[in-house]
């Protein structure tokens, strides 16, 4: 290694260090010094150290150097944070595992890949610094569904390996693998919105509680803002609003999950759902203003994606929707498809959507795939204007369907101007 590219490494040892001390530091900013075992200074040098500790090992070509420097830092940095526990009463290991981790990290920014020391510095300094919110986030969710969670991933890294990797039907269309491995990806989004109702609950305003909601599910987000609408008539042009950013979150899932299962599918739809969805936020935007800044906390009620009933049943869906579609297409030509996407439009797209992405130039043509999804999106769309009509009255459903159809005609137009 020569010169400037053993300084520069050295360099980014220090700033790791500097990364860490910076949020133990700030954490202990209140003690005085020489009362802490570790502050911005010492972890800095932890990182030096670690680099330059990797430096002499390549220079003398022998890896046990590493090694007997980082026991002898384990043992003093372990030392002095076990004499400030036993004065203050504070038998929290986190710091000294920061230290080595630092240390380390320092290192492998010398001898190793730099672009990974740089990222574990960095995801290092996330979890030091979100602390107190990740507590929080682990104490607002029951022993349940945590469980539910474990249950599930360790029936994935268990039955993953076993299942069978290719198709087991006669229609070349059912792949327990993909199918599973699909499942456990949407039930993962799906999770995400859950944990944030769950974590932040009542704190949520009717916007922030519809783009959770939209993640996890924006049908039951829909049903509850309808609910809340009826009995809050007052409230109408703002749950419509949070019920039109539910819509909007769900086209945004739609093209992603394009994106990520089949990306020739994407220039097929993006412009037409894009056309849609910044309808949408314009609509979401102009019934938030005729609420005059209106607010309210609703309590949506959405069970747990990644409860492992809801994870078969995901399951059951994808894979009845890829054998329907199959089926379909085979004794009616496109009509089939179209017929079934428009079905499954009414309750959910996130099944059909995969299906489409998975079928796409294999069993069917792209095209035909990528208007079954667009059509699936627009029965969804409306779908949830007769919700919200049905269920928190014709004010509601009025608001929410001129949006709608203002959203569809959208993405009609760039459909038709693409063509």
């Amino acid at each position: 290694m020569d010169e400037n590219a053993l300084l520069s490494r050295l360099a980014v040892s220090l700033a790791i260090g500097l990364l860490i001390g910076l949020e133990r530091g700030w954490r202990t900013r209140t003690e005085e010094d020489h009362h802490r075992a570790a502050g911005l200074r010492t972890f800095a040098l932890s990182g030096l150290l670690g680099g330059v500790t990797g430096a002499i090992a390549q220079q003398l070509e022998s890896a046990s150097v590493v090694g007997l420097v980082f026991l002898g830092y384990t043992a003093a940095f372990s030392a002095f944070h076990w004499l400030e526990a036993r004065a203050d009463r504070n038998f929290s290991a986190t710091s000294v595992i920061a230290g080595l981790a630092t240390f380390l990290l320092g290192t492998l920014a010398v001898i190793g890949n730099l672009e990974a020391a740089i990222a574990g510095a960095v995801a290092m300094a996330l979890l030091l610094a979100l602390r107190d919110q990740l507590h929080r986030w682990v104490a607002s969710l029951s022993w349940a569904e945590i469980r539910s969670g474990l249950t599930l991933l360790a029936m994935s890294f268990l039955l993953l390996p076993i299942l069978p990797n290719r198709s087991v039907d006669p229609w070349d269309v059912v792949n327990p693998y993909v199918i599973w491995l699909l499942t456990i990806m949407l039930a993962s989004v799906s999770f995400v919105g859950y944990v944030a109702i769950r974590v932040f609950g009542d704190r949520l305003g009717v916007l922030m509680a519809a783009v959770a909601g939209g993640l996890a599910s924006s049908t039951a987000t829909t049903l509850t803002l309808a609910g809340m609408a009826d009995r809050r008539p007052e409230l109408r042009a703002l749950l419509a609003s949070g019920i039109v950013v539910a819509g909007l979150i769900m086209v945004v899932r739609v093209v992603a999950i394009t994106a990520a299962l089949n990306p020739s599918l994407l220039p097929l739809i993006q412009w037409p759902l894009l056309s849609a969805g910044a309808a949408l936020a314009t609509g979401a935007a102009a019934l938030l203003l005729e609420s005059r800044g209106a607010s309210q906390q609703p309590e949506l009620r959405i069970s747990n994606p990644l409860e492992l009933a809801s994870a078969l049943r995901m399951t059951a869906l994808i894979t009845a929707v890829l054998l329907a579609a199959r089926l379909l297409q085979r004794h009616f030509g496109d009509a089939g498809v179209f017929a079934m996407a428009g079905l499954s439009g009414i309750a959910d797209v996130d099944a059909l959507v995969i299906s489409m992405a998975r079928m796409a130039s294999a069993a069917i043509e792209s095209a035909v795939a990528a208007q079954a999804i667009m059509l699936a999106v627009a029965v969804n769309t409306l779908a949830k204007t007769a919700m919200a009509a049905w269920v928190g009255g014709g004010g509601l459903g009025l608001r929410v369907g001129a949006v709608s159809v203002l959203a569809i005609a959208a993405g009609a137009l760039a459909l038709f101007r693409l063509g």
